[in-house]
């Protein structure tokens, strides 16, 4: 095996593509697609709150907000995962006002929390997918690199999760996936 091959076979061992439930996940922290308030909402928001317990709403309270493409961290109370990256994505406006590179920015500034905190696992949502409207393709292809790329670079978190609600977002972040790790 040449060492190519040996980085592509660590970076697919390290990144998946998995279909299923974000609250569900069994790792050390799921990432909340949340809005600016962090106090709740719809779609990946509502969901993680509801199942974490109204304790998530009251530590999230403290933490007054957070701005686009920044990223805060909460436990998850009764969540499987301990604890919550709450990133803000942006509002999809057409691709002219610096949305791919604040999408890139929550995905980034979610695995540098994870990373300061030790933590060796990270499971993501499609961020900015949903009421945002980034489109989903393009989505896909930020999340895959950006987690390949810092995969490649650090050793923390040692499992990411790209967790996908639906067989087309499936579909698409494993292409865009397959491309990150071969590029």
């Amino acid at each position: 095996m040449s060492e190519g091959e040996r980085v592509k076979t660590e970076l697919v061992g390290r990144v998946r593509v998995v279909e299923g439930d974000i609250t569900l996940q069994a790792v050390d922290a799921i990432v909340n697609a949340a809005n600016g308030t962090l106090l709740g909402g719809g779609g990946v928001d509502g969901a993680i709150h509801r199942a974490a317990g109204p304790e998530l709403l009251d530590e999230c309270r403290a933490l007054g907000g957070c701005p686009t493409g920044e990223a805060r961290l909460t436990r998850g109370h009764k969540l499987r995962a301990r604890f919550v990256i709450h990133t803000v994505g942006p509002v999809w406006r057409g691709g002219a006002d610096g949305e791919h590179e604040l999408l890139e920015r929550c995905y980034r500034a979610s695995l540098s929390i994870a990373a300061l905190e030790g933590l060796g696992s990270i499971a993501f949502p499609a961020i900015s997918t949903g009421a945002y409207g980034f489109p989903q393709a393009e989505a896909a292809r930020i999340a895959a690199t950006t987690v390949v790329s810092w995969a490649r670079e650090r050793p923390l978190p040692e499992t990411i999760h790209l967790v996908c609600f639906g067989k087309k977002s499936l579909d698409l972040h494993q292409e865009a996936l397959a491309r990150a790790v071969g590029s």
